[in-house]
């Protein structure tokens, strides 16, 4: 399936929508669908930028702009980084803004005949989206949360990473190849030399990440590659095709 063909993969944060745009593509779909990045603004060690989760839930969410017609939106880019709060440069807002920005922002989409919402999550920490969700789901509305967990672990395995999903928490290997492929001029040296395993965080809540880790790294950024980058998130837009359906069937 594909999308906007006046986008490339050269765009930014922000989409270059017209309001034209957004109007001709929707005139091809029987529900459109909008896509809305959640990142965070917290520490990623340090060699990657304080926006990283909001770079990678953008580098997926043009991936997926890129084979769908769907209506891209700018991101999200604080949202709940609590745990990270020791370290400086991280802001959080709570969790409770974080849901009603997101319920009002799939509000104003359906007034305006966006019927569909899904939320790309590239904080580990955003846990409020879940139940945001939930809730709309059980109200009839329409809306998903992507990736699950289950997308990652298929991307994983396609892409050749080798750290486990729990053991690649922080900063690592999948987060380092992403931004190696999508944003490599962000890259500060010292990844190569930055691993750090902490695979029981079972009060990881109580403690935050000061806790468990110094350098605020959790992973194996080592093992991270552009080209692992690349097959991640051409991965992760094929698992997408299966949500893009659920969202438009019966419209």
């Amino acid at each position: 399936m594909n999308g906007s063909g006046s986008r490339t993969a050269a765009y930014g944060l922000v989409p270059a929508d017209t309001t034209e745009d957004v109007r001709a593509r929707g005139a091809g779909v029987s529900a459109q669908v909008a896509v809305l990045p959640v990142g965070s603004f917290e520490q990623h060690g340090p060699y990657l930028p304080l926006a990283t989760d909001t770079l990678v839930a953008c580098a997926v969410a043009r991936e997926i702009a890129a084979a769908y017609p769907v209506h891209l939106l700018p991101p999200v880019t604080i949202a709940c980084s609590q745990e990270h709060a020791a370290w400086p440069g991280t802001v959080s807002i709570s969790s409770v803004t974080l849901h009603a920005v997101v319920r009002d922002i799939a509000d104003s989409l359906r007034r305006s005949g966006v019927k569909a919402l899904v939320v790309v999550n590239g904080h580990g920490g955003n846990y409020v989206l879940g139940n945001v969700v939930q809730e709309s789901s059980a109200r009839g509305e329409r809306m998903a949360l992507f990736p699950a967990a289950e997308d990652w672990e298929a991307a994983r395995e396609r892409a050749g990473v080798l750290t486990s999903l729990l053991t690649d928490m922080h900063a690592g290997e999948i987060e380092t190849s992403i931004l190696l492929h999508a944003h490599p001029e962000l890259i500060r040296p010292g990844y190569e030399t930055s691993d750090f395993v902490a695979d029981d965080r079972r009060h990881l809540l109580t403690l935050g990440m000061a806790g468990y880790t110094e350098s605020g790294v959790i992973g194996r950024p080592s093992l991270g590659s552009a080209e692992k980058g690349k097959v991640l998130l051409a991965s992760l837009a094929d698992s997408f095709g299966a949500y893009f359906s659920m969202l438009t069937a019966d419209s």
